[in-house]
C-alpha cells in the first residue's frame, strides 16, 4: 500500500511539481492503513513517503528523512504494545546514500525499489 507521494517521474506520471510536504507521510495515515488491513492479515507492506523520488538526483536535491519510519513504528508500538509492527517498502531508492539505507533498514524496510539503478546497469 502506497501512502503519500513519491516525487519525480515514473511511467508517465509526473510528481516533480508536487508540494514538498506531500512527500512525507504522517503517522496517522500509516495507522489508518494498519487498522484497515491488519484484520485480514498483519503481513503486508507499506510504502510510506519519507521524501522519496523516482530517478537519481544529485546529492542535496532530495531530502530523504528515513528517520520518519522509526517515528511511524513508535506511533504504532504505543497503540499495539508490540515493537515494529510495520513492514516498509523503500520506493525511489536509486542513488540513495548508504546512511539513509541503513536507517531505513533499521526502521523496518523489507523491500527497496531501485528501478533506475537497474535500468542504468543494463544500458548499452
Amino acid at each position: 500500500m502506497e501512502i503519500g507521494i513519491t516525487g519525480g517521474v515514473e511511467d508517465g506520471v509526473d510528481n516533480s511539481g508536487v508540494s514538498k510536504e506531500k512527500l512525507y507521510s504522517k503517522p496517522e495515515d500509516i495507522w489508518k492503513v494498519w487498522e484497515g488491513l491488519s484484520p485480514i492479515s498483519e503481513r503486508f507492506t507499506i510504502a510510506a513517503a519519507f521524501g522519496n523520488v523516482h530517478g537519481v538526483y544529485k546529492v542535496g536535491n532530495v531530502q530523504l528523512r528515513p528517520e520518519l519510519l522509526e517515528q511511524f513504528q513508535k506511533h504504532a508500538e504505543e497503540k499495539l504494545g508490540k515493537p515494529k509492527p510495520y513492514f516498509f517498502v523503500f520506493h525511489g531508492g536509486s542513488g540513495s546514500e548508504k546512511h539513509h539505507i541503513t536507517t531505513a533498514l533499521a526502521a523496518g524496510v523489507v523491500k527497496m525499489n531501485v528501478d533506475t539503478d537497474t535500468q542504468w546497469a543494463y544500458r548499452e
